[in-house]
């Protein structure tokens, strides 16, 4: 399972660490003016977009004891 890419309608693509953490892009929204929306479910404007590597804990750091040193 960890050595296949995931993809799951809440998070998006990803990958599976070691340790068991999904990795996936973290976003930033803003939540539009009304006056912004185009219609129905048009309630967020992207900021910004965190790749999975800058937005988790590295694995080193994470202290699991699955995960060999």
């Amino acid at each position: 399972m960890k050595a296949i890419p995931c993809d799951d309608d809440c998070f998006g693509p990803g990958t599976i660490r070691a340790d068991g953490r999904k990795l996936h892009p973290a976003y930033l929204f803003e939540v539009k003016k009304p006056e912004e929306s185009r219609g129905v479910f048009d309630y967020y404007k992207l900021l910004q977009t965190t790749a999975s590597d800058e937005a988790f804990r590295p694995i080193a750091e994470g202290g699991c004891s699955f995960v060999r040193s």
